[in-house]
């Protein structure tokens, strides 16, 4: 079902041009921020009347003149110096929400007309280490991003770029190889057959020893060479069996946050080491990259250090390794030629911005195809004729109640597992007081989907780009705008079901009488506009990638649902009016349902 916001734009659209003469008029409608002024604004009047040198209210007056709505909106207001305040019609209402009704899957939620091909870069582990609190806003926001995307129909590509090449592992071979080397080579066991209990201790005392030990260094240096020219063996099963080890326990965390990456989206830097050269030998054949102390850069236009010198890119060192940046640059140009990336997103923190900047305007040097745009959709280079889009969605960082960054008492980052952990075990302390008759295994099944769903909730809520203040009390509080209050709604507008046979009302017969909706009191009818305005807060939240603007929408459902069913007898309504009210609670249950599990990742209970 196409929104009542993009009938609205084409109509008006469409009268601005009949009345003017003019191409490519913009009605530019948004939702009213006052409701007694109507429920939409049309702003573009006040453009169009200043390019045309016109009187903007005597321009409004012509539009609406040209304008039919009557089949949606009331006759329609000028307001101020040339506004237009329009304001649905009961009617116009309940047809299109008795369109969504039908729509079971949807909701009446168009795909989008231009599906496109979008590989997601988010998460991005480093093997040997625990994922700590600094991965939760990647991991989550990126995946909230794939599902919204996916959602409007496009075929999303995800990316973890996982840290698992480089100089540390030649420590940890190493160590392995001292730990493990003489029994896997005396029993005849193999690599995969070694348990390392704690990777993180693991890479702890392989760090200690390369850098106090000499011998241990040197060792370490000689595996990273014959690790990255190629050789095979226990050499190579060592680093595979460390990365495997690693990604087990990450993919632990997805499962439990209910993110949608798997092994089979992993694909990290050890996948393009066969590619670094050649982007180095291109970037040298272009003419961009040249030598400088040693080393091989590239000096993209218009980045200067403090001094006004120009920042390089250092692609290869003067011992010959490479650096993130050629991963970076490799991935680029693998996703536009081999994956046929009409977008890229990169989710990371914001201090990452001027890697990705730079990295990014020498992808555009080597000519791969690429445009860049800015994570608030403005496009900062020229060439149309270059057609894969660059996002870099930043994000703040996730600081502790004394406002700094949020860290264990001897000052490391909080793992993740640790902080997911607790989280379930406050919300099961919250189950137990408020529901202590419930079976155990209930108890526990809720307080994993409360615990989980706070901290996500918590974070989507957030605008991302700021930092937020990571407080157990405020995310697991039953009010306000958080996952309990939204989980806790849901099980509320199902427990109206529930109880519907001791009232002495069949909700099948009721669904069954429902050819027409009686929208007559204020909530209802309040309600009602907006569920029809789901599919705008999607739109909003998927082009900005900015999930904070669906959890506002579906908080002010909620909101708007307890306004409705304070006011509005559900099940000992007048007869007439049941069926009505039921389909109200229907779909409001059924879009925080799908808000929350399907775009957010976070799960619903029927009980609480």
């Amino acid at each position: 079902m196409k929104p009542v916001i993009a009938i609205l734009e084409d109509r008006i659209s469409a009268a601005m041009a009949d009345a003017t003469g003019k191409k490519d008029c913009a009605a530019q409608v948004k939702p009213s921020k006052d409701p007694r002024f109507g429920d939409y604004q049309v702003n573009g009047v006040m453009s169009l009347a200043k390019q045309l040198k016109t009187n903007p209210r005597k321009l409004a007056e012509q539009i609406v003149a040209k304008l039919d709505l009557s089949d949606i909106c009331e006759e329609p207001e000028i307001a101020g110096p040339g506004f237009i305040n329009l304001r649905l019609k009961p009617e116009s209402i309940a047809k299109n929400l008795l369109e969504v009704n039908k729509d079971t899957n949807r909701l009446g939620v168009e795909e989008t007309g231009k599906s496109k091909t979008i590989v997601v870069d988010f998460s991005g582990p480093n093997i040997a280490k625990q994922m700590h609190v600094g991965h939760l806003r990647s991991t989550i926001i990126g995946d909230c991003i794939c599902r919204l995307l996916e959602f409007e129909g496009h075929k999303v590509i995800r990316q973890n770029h996982v840290g698992d090449w480089g100089t540390q592992f030649g420590m940890l071979i190493c160590l392995f190889y001292r730990k493990y080397g003489d029994r896997i080579k005396k029993s005849g066991i193999i690599v995969s057959d070694i348990s390392i209990p704690n990777m993180e201790v693991f890479y702890k005392e392989a760090k200690g020893l390369y850098d106090s030990d000499p011998d241990f260094a040197s060792e370490s240096r000689d595996y990273v060479v014959r690790l990255q020219s190629g050789e095979k063996g226990m050499l190579w099963g060592i680093w595979r069996h460390v990365c495997d080890q690693t990604m087990y326990f990450c993919q632990e965390l997805y499962n439990l946050l209910g993110v949608s990456l798997t092994r089979k989206s992993e694909c990290g830097e050890s996948f393009y080491k066969n590619m670094l050269a050649g982007v180095v030998e291109e970037l040298k054949g272009k003419g961009l990259a040249v030598e400088s102390d040693g080393a091989v850069c590239v000096f993209p236009e218009g980045f200067k250090d403090k001094e006004g010198e120009p920042l390089p890119v250092i692609i290869q060192k003067s011992d010959s390794a490479f650096l993130y940046a050629t991963t970076d640059l490799a991935a680029i140009r693998y996703r536009v030629s081999e994956l046929k990336a009409e977008k890229i997103i990169y989710v990371t923190d914001a201090r990452q911005q001027l890697h990705f900047d730079m990295v990014f305007a020498v992808a555009e040097m080597a000519g791969w195809d690429i445009k860049q745009t800015t994570d608030d959709g403005r496009q900062t280079t020229d060439d149309k004729k270059q057609k894969t889009e660059f996002v870099h969605v930043t994000f703040g960082s996730v600081m502790g109640e004394n406002g700094k960054p949020l860290k264990t008492r001897s000052g490391e980052n909080v793992k993740l597992k640790e902080l997911l952990d607790e989280a379930v075990k406050r919300a099961k302390k919250v189950v137990e007081e408020k529901s202590p008759e419930l079976p155990g295994k209930q108890k526990e099944k809720i307080a994993n989907a409360v615990g989980i769903g706070a901290v996500k909730y918590a974070d989507y809520s957030n605008s991302r780009t700021s930092d937020y203040i990571f407080s157990f009390d405020k995310m697991l509080a039953m009010e306000g705008n958080t996952a309990p209050y939204m989980q806790y709604a849901y099980a509320r507008i199902k427990s109206i079901v529930r109880k519907a046979p001791e009232k002495g009302v069949d909700v099948d017969k009721e669904r069954a009488k429902l050819d027409k909706l009686i929208l007559a009191e204020s909530a209802e009818l309040d309600l009602a506009k907006h569920l029809l305005r789901y599919s705008e807060a999607i739109e909003a939240a998927a082009a900005d990638y900015k999930p904070n603007y669906l959890t506002n929408y579906l908080y002010e459902l909620a909101q708007k649902f307890s306004v409705f069913y304070t006011n509005c007898p559900v099940l000992v309504a007048d007869s007439d009016k049941t069926p009505t009210r039921l389909l109200l609670c229907d779909l409001t249950a059924k879009t925080i349902k799908h808000g929350l599990s399907v775009l957010l990742g976070i799960e619903v209970v029927e009980q609480m």
